[in-house]
């Protein structure tokens, strides 16, 4: 195929970048080695390119050039750009000023040396054949090669056909094994691509899994393959249950693998177990911090907080499921699973590296998810009046802090449509709805932990600073959380009666 309309989906600067690059490369004069220069778009950005799919991730790999001839190219064409942290390896990396970035290598083979990523001995050479450097390469959709020239496709290991198929195939069985990483890469590529893993490389990843190899993987290099999992595929649940039946979640995450083994009460939950509810709901807020509606910055770390929050909400069921009854009617009940969810989330969390911030928004997700539900369904119901219904989401909004209330809703939501109750995915999410409007009219949620009165409101009555102030303060946001106060004016009074 000799056609650049394949890049028409991607970044014109990149692709720019790539033309620029292959041009020069293609115009050294270097007559000692069989093959002559050439650089070719290898990985994703081709992957991505044939599926319509923008990508910014570009690398690139440049054949029949000495290492050092291409350090003096890339200094000359990026005097100010280019990063030679990687070089020994054969390996460059340029940086555009709007933070985009490329890798520039040439053909290198990899010898497995001892455990772990840094187990290899790296040696570049620059005479490999293109199919000898494509079959290091993890997946056959990986193994695709492309000239930035001319849209040239070059696939030595058909995966144009794998990736017309929807199948993720292993490029090559012994150096696939080099690296346990590419088991959790084919997790992520499976759920985001959404293709079927061919049998004899689902067998091979397995006898990898149980061989134990996947203990030698850092946590960061794991978790940077479940951040992608979360927040970059539709459907998070096809990489998930690809875990489960690799044997994964049995091995690495019991706290994950017994929601298998808890059923729910079927009335309200006819989908089955924990496990498949968690599925559902992890797809569900998939779908939610996509809409368009649901606009954070992307620098946050809103989304993955929505995205793990999903996947944690109930953990705390397996410890608290049992039969029960209701009006009479034996029910199974998980009463208190909210709390008891604290710990196996905590558990879950230390296993990755995704930092105290989405930690706090995964417990709090499976502490506090069913509240909104809970509050709705009370004010319904007459139990709550509007003031009182407010005065309950400030509270919830002070005990979650500094986690954003959008966070704790979305998780609430898909919660609430991870059912398979007729309705469940498509109508109206009324709870939400009122508990949004009701932070807005009473704009509770731009102080929900600022106490109505400040010590120097006591300072100005003769209180000194020490415990004696805390108490007050205390006493008065109690008054507060109970509805007995609401106002600033409410409290000072209430502070003169203390007083």
């Amino acid at each position: 195929m000799n056609s650049l309309s394949i890049f028409q989906s991607q970044n014109p600067q990149l692709l720019e970048a790539a033309q620029n690059l292959a041009s020069a490369v293609s115009s050294l004069r270097i007559t000692h080695y069989a093959l002559p220069p050439r650089a070719l778009i290898v990985g994703g950005f081709v992957r991505d390119a044939l599926l319509n799919i923008t990508s910014d991730d570009l690398d690139m790999e440049v054949y029949g050039v000495p290492v050092d001839d291409l350090q003096a190219l890339l200094e000359k064409l990026y005097p100010k750009k280019l990063n030679l942290i990687g070089r020994s390896f054969g390996i460059f990396h340029v940086t555009f000023d709007d933070g985009f970035e490329f890798e520039i290598s040439i053909p290198r083979r990899d010898s497995k040396t001892g455990t772990g990523h840094k187990g290899f001995t790296v040696e570049g050479d620059p005479t490999m054949s293109v199919e000898d450097a494509a079959r290091r390469r993890d997946f056959t959709i990986n193994s695709i090669l492309a000239d930035p020239m001319t849209g040239e496709v070059i696939d030595p290991f058909d995966g144009r056909s794998d990736l017309d198929r929807k199948i993720l195939r292993v490029t090559d069985q012994k150096t696939f094994q080099d690296d346990p990483l590419r088991v959790y890469r084919a997790v992520q590529l499976t759920a985001r691509l959404q293709l079927t893993v061919e049998p004899e490389s689902f067998d091979l990843m397995r006898i990898m899994i149980e061989r134990g190899d996947l203990a030698e993987l850092s946590p960061e290099r794991v978790t940077e393959e479940i951040r992608k999992l979360l927040l970059k595929a539709e459907r998070p649940s096809l990489g998930l249950q690809m875990m489960f039946e690799l044997g994964i979640i049995e091995r690495d995450y019991p706290e994950l693998f017994v929601l298998k083994q808890t059923p729910q009460e079927p009335e309200w939950h006819p989908e089955g177990d924990v496990w498949i509810h968690t599925l559902m709901v992890v797809d569900q807020a998939a779908k939610i911090i996509r809409r368009e509606t649901w606009n954070v910055k992307p620098e946050t770390s809103e989304k993955l907080q929505v995205m793990l929050g999903a996947l944690c909400h109930d953990l705390g069921k397996p410890s608290t499921t049992k039969m029960g009854e209701k009006a009479g009617v034996p029910r199974l009940r998980s009463l208190g699973h909210e709390e008891a969810g604290e710990e196996p989330t905590r558990m879950l969390c230390k296993k990755w590296m995704f930092g105290e911030t989405i930690e706090h928004g995964a417990i709090m997700s499976a502490m506090q998810h069913l509240k909104p539900g809970t509050f709705y369904r009370a004010k319904e119901q007459g139990k709550l009046n509007d003031e009182q219904y407010a005065n309950a989401v400030r509270k919830l909004l002070k005990k979650i802090y500094p986690l954003s209330w959008r966070v704790l809703l979305a998780s609430a939501e898909a919660d609430h449509r991870g059912r398979s109750l007729p309705g469940a995915d498509s109508e109206p999410y009324e709870a939400g709805e009122i508990f949004t409007r009701t932070i807005e009219q009473f704009k509770l949620d731009e102080a929900p932990i600022k106490p109505l009165i400040q010590g120097r409101d006591l300072m100005d009555r003769g209180i000194k600073p020490g415990p004696r102030m805390g108490q007050i303060i205390a006493e008065i946001e109690t008054a507060r959380d109970e509805g007995k106060i609401k106002t600033r004016e409410e409290a000072l009074e209430l502070l003169g009666t203390l007083l």
